[in-house]
């Protein structure tokens, strides 16, 4: 997966946009290795989030 500051999608290639955690992500269903992550924040994890996973 790429990690960059900026992420492009090109819809014409199958690219999708999708917001997921707070970040930015790029997926293709078609070509599973035309994946992008934007370095952004992630979604601050709580004292409630650390119960769900046990």
């Amino acid at each position: 997966m790429k990690t960059r500051a900026s992420v492009k999608a090109d819809p014409s290639k199958g690219d999708k946009l999708v917001r997921r955690g707070g970040r930015l992500y790029v997926i293709n269903k078609y070509h599973p290795k035309r994946k992008q992550r934007q370095i952004g924040p992630a979604r601050k994890r709580t004292k409630k989030d650390m119960f769900k996973e046990r």
